[in-house]
């Protein structure tokens, strides 16, 4: 949640980028002068909501299994490919819980780039949970979850295993100090993160916002439709539309993620939790 009070400014051109609203810099000048500094801060109340359920319960459940598995192998450093394995079953975990909040998150950022009688307005986080269980139902909170997991377990598998296997080269292989394997472990799980997840994350944020015609028909009839229109509309590479931008969102907010994480428990260690 810290982390994300950082990068959050970052998130919201990265989300417009996206939405097809230009580079990020003609992005960064819009909104700067349509609606003011505050703008970078859109949907930070869902923003927050998402970490305080999805990265809890794939954080929390990453250690848990990585736990189990090391005491199954008799206390050795396990296989990148294991490590992988769990990180991919963190994420899916952590998607399922950080969902509607994700969906929320989502709306929110994107609501200025809908015509003025399309937008939604919400308030806050819980109001937008709100207001899509009362106009469309429960379920609906976990519109585009397909994406969502997808992109939570492939990021996971990216952020979780590089950490894991990176402190174990630079500290154990290379010697490096405790500081050093941090910063190191960090700036490879956050690049490695990025390059995993984005085509998911690209997905995930065209079928979250997407909005029915004057016909009541969707653009996209789920996840799969929407990537298999924008593989034959852009090509590959249209799936990493703005890389740049998403890298620099993701990485730093890996790397404060893990900062912050080894900073808790070193206080948790020393009050005796």
């Amino acid at each position: 949640m810290l982390a994300t009070c950082v990068i959050q400014p970052i998130d919201m051109v990265k989300v417009k980028i996206q939405l097809g609203e230009g580079s990020a810099t003609s992005v960064t000048k819009k909104m700067l002068a349509n609606e003011g500094v505050g703008s970078f801060y859109k949907g930070l109340s869902a923003g927050l909501l998402r970490q305080a359920t999805y990265t809890t319960a794939r954080l929390g459940s990453f250690r848990v299994l990585t736990n189990k598995a090391v005491e199954a192998n008799e206390g050795k450093p396990l296989p990148l490919v294991q490590k992988a394995a769990i990180g991919l079953t963190a994420g899916a975990i952590g998607a399922c819980f950080g969902s509607p909040a994700d969906l929320a998150l989502i709306r929110m950022q994107a609501d200025s780039t809908l015509p003025a009688a399309q937008r939604r307005h919400y308030k806050n986080a819980f109001h937008a949970l709100y207001r899509i269980i009362a106009d469309e139902g429960v379920l609906a909170l976990w519109k585009g979850a397909g994406p969502t997991v997808a992109r939570a377990m492939s990021l996971n598998m990216g952020m979780l295993a590089s950490y894991d296997q990176s402190v174990e080269v630079l500290r154990d292989k290379l010697g490096a100090g405790e500081l050093s394997t941090m910063l190191g472990a960090s700036a490879i799980s956050g690049f490695f993160a990025s390059a995993c997840s984005l085509p998911f994350d690209y997905v995930k944020t065209q079928v979250q916002k997407m909005q029915p015609d004057a016909t009541g028909k969707y653009p996209y009839t789920g996840s799969f439709d929407c990537a298999m229109k924008t593989l034959k509309s852009g090509g590959p590479f249209k799936f990493y539309t703005g890389f740049p931008v998403y890298c620099v969102r993701i990485a730093p907010h890996v790397m404060m993620t893990w900062i912050f994480l080894n900073q808790i428990q070193k206080v948790e260690k020393r009050v005796g939790l």
